[in-house]
């Protein structure tokens, strides 16, 4: 706007003294225009002509006094180039391009974009738009053009399913729908063998040690199926998968209790203990925390001991799977502000061989 009003007033007056003098105007024009010429290739001797943005005002402003058809020999530059410089002086008159950098939509704030980067890390098969409704969810009101730019920013394709589940979230997911049986040993101080079966849940990391016998037949081990059926009762919706090794202690009515709840049944290969890897490890803890420090008797003491292992696993024992909780937590644990103002309790499980702890209400 300034330049444009500058530009004005100089062709005010430069063309004042054509209003006195007709005659020499004109040829004044021409000499000035020759002389600021001169000067030009005087300061760039050493390189090409350039013009820059005041030679350029200049030049255009001493147009309008010199006649048109004396242009070519006045003028070291074509007509075209000169009425170019004139359009562009002009037009910059009505660009708005400064006007509407200081106007218009505010930049998107910086915690915005990095809370759309999170939401496309962690949900993989969500489009743009669906990260714009999620954002809306939160209170955050933003274009789903905007979202896009971001993700495109950020060299994240926008489209959904932009890759598949780690290994990680994809055995997560479906551990949830899985429950493994296993039968494991346990010697009497006599040095009587017995046998127990454990059922153990992979999505909640639940054990179940359905009994205890010394001679497990296909019979009892059908009947261990049911009682973990009944106990489960309309969770057994949830679960899509039964897993079990070849042992000849299961047969197709082992099978047909499960089929019956439209679960499948998954045989782990010969001799691979790594495909019930879950249960195999929980085994492993029964034997580390309860057998291996208690002399078991007979049967029943053997029942009694599981059983209270059994409560003390689901019920306290932490789970790093499960993100240092027991498989029976239903919410974190309030946090202790201050040790040392709360009684700490004791419980003694087995006799002593595990101690469960928690503060006084």
């Amino acid at each position: 706007m300034l330049i444009s009003l500058l530009y004005r007033v100089t062709r005010k007056l430069l063309s004042a003294p054509a209003v006195l003098l007709q005659r020499d105007t004109a040829k004044d024009a021409e000499l000035l225009v020759l002389r600021h010429e001169n000067a030009v290739l005087r300061r760039q001797l050493a390189g090409p002509v350039r013009y820059g943005p005041a030679d350029r005002f200049w030049l255009a402003a001493l147009s309008s006094l010199v006649p048109r058809h004396r242009w070519s020999s006045t003028f070291p530059i074509t007509p075209g180039t000169l009425l170019a410089w004139h359009r562009r002086l002009i037009a910059k008159k009505w660009a708005y391009s400064d006007r509407r950098s200081s106007t218009g939509r505010p930049p998107t704030a910086s915690a915005v974009k990095r809370l759309v980067l999170r939401l496309a890390k962690e949900n993989p098969r969500w489009g743009h738009r669906r990260i714009q409704g999620g954002l809306a969810q939160l209170g955050h009101r933003i274009a789903p053009s905007t979202v896009w730019e971001i993700l495109h920013a950020a060299g994240i394709d926008p489209t959904p399913r932009r890759s598949g589940p780690s290994w990680r979230e994809f055995l997560t997911a479906q551990a949830e729908g899985i429950i493994a049986a296993d039968f494991f040993h346990l010697d009497t101080v006599l040095g009587k063998r017995l046998y127990a079966m454990a059922f153990l849940e992979h999505g909640t990391r639940k054990l179940r040690i359905t009994g205890v016998t010394s001679r497990p037949t296909r019979a009892w081990t059908v009947q261990q199926a049911r009682n973990v059926a009944g106990e489960l009762g309309t969770r057994m919706e949830t679960l899509r998968f039964v897993l079990r090794d070849r042992d000849a202690k299961y047969d197709a009515s082992f099978d047909a209790v499960f089929r019956s709840e439209d679960v499948d049944v998954l045989l782990s290969a010969p001799r691979v203990p790594r495909m019930n890897a879950h249960c195999e490890r929980v085994i492993g803890t029964v034997r580390r925390e309860a057998l291996d420090h208690v002399l078991i008797m007979n049967e029943a003491h053997a029942q009694r001991v599981l059983a209270e292992y059994q409560d003390h696993y689901n019920a306290h024992r932490p789970q790093q799977s499960r993100n240092q909780q027991p498989p029976g937590a239903v919410r974190e644990p309030t946090r202790a502000n201050d040790p040392d103002s709360r009684r700490l309790l004791r419980t003694r499980v087995l006799g002593g061989a595990i101690n469960e702890y928690r503060y006084a209400a």
